[in-house]
């Protein structure tokens, strides 16, 4: 039986044409009464123009599963007590006053949109605090067990070593779930079901290689189906997997239901890709492991407007470099540096996040280690943590079409702008971090969230919805 998933209730039904009147009146009906409540609404608060605008809201499960987006949040005029509707519940912000994991609990001082500084980094700060509680409590995982005799056991169990690299991410990932509170050995209590076999060991083994990964993919999930009934129940629909390169893609081309319908987390996250489903599926950052403190670097200290190195491997690169390639003010470097790379990142107030291969590169970690304003340059590219993190707080979004405009664009950037900017790539990068023992918000945490914010996901017949 074909199989369907959803994430909103059921097309509305067509009017009937032989009843043409009813609807009208109907209609006419609904304008009414919705003009009446706009007006009541309006009575009732009268200085809306006042309140801050309309945040985003992060999605709750509903009874029936669904992935179900609140109505936007807006502070209710002259409260004592500042609340937040969201949807049909309310939520006191006088809740949050406790401390939250590094966010603090002090009194926070707003401005003029009703906002602090910090909390623009967040679509919904406070919604997000309370869920994330939510999830550390309740949020278990199972995943398909392995022994260290299983000749794959090197792709299938964590790794014994701390990773490193340009595709750390993957494997950072799995060792700190396996030893983590969200992982269950009872497959009952599990709202989600782990996949562990590791795309970027796979590569490397000479039994499979790369053209080898789809088979392995396929009888693996085969075997799955036949020795547990977990998947068959929603057709894979709660599974997920973790990759970070980009042969994690091509893995999937003999597993249909794999890439159709489990999370797949990964790093090549372009939605502008059919392989990859925006909002089922996860972004996983890709970040080079760094340890100890950040280096500090004043803003007045950074000299240099702009800065890239990396190899020529795409057309929009090769824009990039025929643009810029002899700019004084943005140093545009092909291949490997005489200087080192630190120096670059330190010394400019942007640093370019260009496409090469695919649309993630670790250059977005990279700028916010340390304390550069990322510039993406990635059509069709779903940032990590999107679903979190207001992007436009801390980086610069450009257009592919707009390479010619660049310096312009980053010139139009006033220094308190700027500033504002370099504050919260400061506060947003320990969402970047990975950590062997996981610390509250760091890039696990982040990851975690989000499949958290996934576990709603439901499988329906075809038959049963039309």
């Amino acid at each position: 039986m074909a199989s369907l998933r959803r994430y909103s209730s059921l097309p509305p039904r067509l009017p009937d044409p032989n009843r043409t009147s009813d609807f009208s009146f109907f209609t006419v009906s609904l304008a009414l009464v919705s003009s009446l409540g706009i007006l009541t609404y309006i009575s009732l608060i009268p200085h809306l123009s006042d309140q801050p605008p309309p945040q985003h809201t992060l999605p709750s499960e509903s009874s029936s599963g669904f992935l179900v987006y609140p109505l936007p949040t807006r502070p209710i005029a002259h409260s004592p007590i500042v609340e937040h509707v969201i949807g049909v519940s309310v939520v006191k912000r006088s809740d949050f006053s406790g401390g939250f994991g590094g966010f603090g609990g002090t009194q926070k001082h707003f401005g003029s949109n009703g906002l602090n500084e910090e909390d623009k980094i967040f679509h919904d700060k406070y919604i997000f605090l309370e869920d994330y509680k939510d999830m550390n409590r309740n949020f278990k995982i199972y995943a398909y067990p392995h022994n260290k005799d299983d000749p794959f056991a090197h792709a299938l169990l964590p790794v014994d070593f701390e990773p490193g690299g340009n595709y750390a991410s993957e494997s950072y990932f799995k060792k700190v779930l396996m030893r983590s509170h969200f992982i269950t050995k009872d497959p009952t209590k599990a709202d989600l079901f782990f996949l562990p076999f590791s795309i970027a060991r796979l590569r490397h083994d000479s039994r499979v290689g790369v053209r080898g990964i789809p088979d392995f993919i396929r009888n693996y999930t085969s075997k799955i189906r036949q020795n547990y009934p977990y998947w068959n129940r929603s057709d894979g629909a709660d599974h997920f997997y973790v990759a970070c390169h980009s042969t994690g893609r091509s893995a999937m081309e003999k597993a249909e239901q794999v890439k159709l319908n489990a999370i797949q987390v990964v790093c090549s996250s372009s939605y502008f890709l059919s392989g990859y489903i925006a909002h089922k599926d996860v972004s996983l950052p890709q970040i080079w492991p760094r340890q100890g403190t950040p280096p500090k670097v004043a803003s007045s200290e950074r000299k240099k407007l702009a800065f890239f190195a990396g190899s020529i491997n795409s057309p929009v690169r090769e824009k990039l470099l025929q643009a810029w390639r002899n700019d004084s003010e943005i140093s545009i470097n092909e291949g490997r540096l005489s200087t080192p790379y630190a120096d670059g990142l330190l010394e400019s107030k942007f640093c370019l996040h260009v496409k090469g291969f695919e649309v993630n590169t670790a250059r977005i970690a990279d700028a916010l280690y340390y304390g550069c304003v990322p510039v993406i340059i990635a059509n069709h590219y779903d940032l990590p943590f999107s679903d979190i993190l207001n992007w436009k707080s801390f980086s610069v979004v450009v257009a592919t079409l707009d390479i010619p405009l660049m310096k312009t664009i980053l010139n139009n950037i006033g220094s308190e702008e700027y500033l504002k900017l370099q504050r919260n790539v400061l506060r947003v990068r320990k969402h970047f971090k990975w950590n062997l023992s996981p610390v509250d918000y760091d890039a696990f945490y982040m990851v975690m969230y989000e499949l958290w914010l996934r576990r709603g996901i439901v499988r329906f017949a075809i038959s049963g919805l039309f």
